[in-house]
């Protein structure tokens, strides 16, 4: 009797995590400001999971340091778009000066210029991963986390993203 209960309860405990991070990742949600947000006059817009799944869908697998396996997610350059950022073909000039801030639920915080996560700069496609190896990403990393394929340290790849901001360097 107490082995099955035993079993019963790792059971149990084994579940309710994945449980949790399913319902994480539906509910989960990123704030995006910038330039200009489309349709919305520069303020701040939520992107929830219907606006995720209205984007195409990458996948890339990664071994750095302690961070490994299949992520998948959107393009960055997708959700930056709707942040108002210049699209490819009209970045330069000023545009140029355009730079993009991931913050973490922690307060970590990582700093880009737009060049280097446009396709037209690059051929790297910077991902806002929201699973890893087919599942929901784990607390400790999601329910979005940045992963930027090719770089050798995984620094810049925040966790736990809650908000992109769109600015421009006077």
């Amino acid at each position: 009797m107490r082995l099955t209960t035993a079993v019963a309860l790792v059971v149990l405990a084994i579940g309710v995590p994945s449980a949790r991070s399913a319902a994480q990742s539906s509910q989960a949600t990123v704030q995006v400001s910038g330039l200009v947000v489309r349709g919305l006059d520069g303020k701040e817009h939520t992107v929830s999971p219907a606006d995720l799944a209205r984007l195409a869908r990458h996948d890339t697998t990664v071994s750095v340091h302690r961070v490994s396996g299949r992520y998948s997610g959107v393009a960055f350059t997708d959700i930056l778009a709707l942040a108002g950022a210049p699209p490819s073909d009209s970045l330069r000039g000023q545009a140029l000066t355009t730079y993009v801030l991931v913050e973490a639920a922690d307060g970590y915080r990582v700093m880009f210029s737009l060049a280097e996560l446009d396709g037209g700069f690059t051929d790297r496609v910077v991902l806002l991963a929201d699973r890893v190896n087919g599942q929901p990403l784990p607390a400790s990393e999601g329910p979005f986390r940045l992963i930027l394929p090719g770089e050798k340290r995984p620094a810049r790849w925040a966790r736990q993203v809650v908000r992109i901001s769109l600015g421009r360097v006077n």
